[in-house]
């Protein structure tokens, strides 16, 4: 297992990367959500880095609000009937060992919330519904 430090967004996180089989890679990561791997130029089909893109919290035009990938609910900052605006922390789900928070979507009311702390979550399950006001 490998250590690094990377910065996104002005925010710096520490990760470990573990080398796995491809059959295990492609089985726990939906393919949507990882890319090969292009180190000068040349494709490395056995090392999958996650897709940035995936990474982002998935919204319907409706305001629910999914999982953008399986982990568990290490914290619920916000419930049901919480004014929010674009932006707010909502909760924290914990997945590969990092903290992501999901926040909402857009200015409303969270008028259904589907998940508890402790919780584990499938990707694209739904977290939570905003009613935009």
């Amino acid at each position: 297992m490998s250590k690094y430090r990377i910065t996104l967004e002005g925010k710096t996180y520490e990760m470990e990367i573990e080398l796995v089989p491809e059959e295990t890679a492609a089985a726990g990561m939906p393919k949507s959500q990882y890319r090969e791997y292009r180190g000068g130029g040349a494709v490395d089909p056995t090392v999958r880095v996650m897709d940035p893109s995936a990474q982002h919290t998935t919204v319907s035009h409706t305001g629910t609000v999914t999982a953008p990938m399986p982990g568990t609910i290490v914290s619920v900052k916000l419930g049901e009937g919480a004014a929010v605006k674009t932006g707010d922390v909502v909760l924290v789900l914990e997945a590969m060992k990092m903290e992501n928070e999901i926040t909402a979507p857009v200015d409303g009311t969270i008028v259904r919330l589907c998940c508890a702390e402790g919780s584990t979550v499938a990707g694209g399950e739904v977290l939570f519904e905003v009613e935009q006001g």
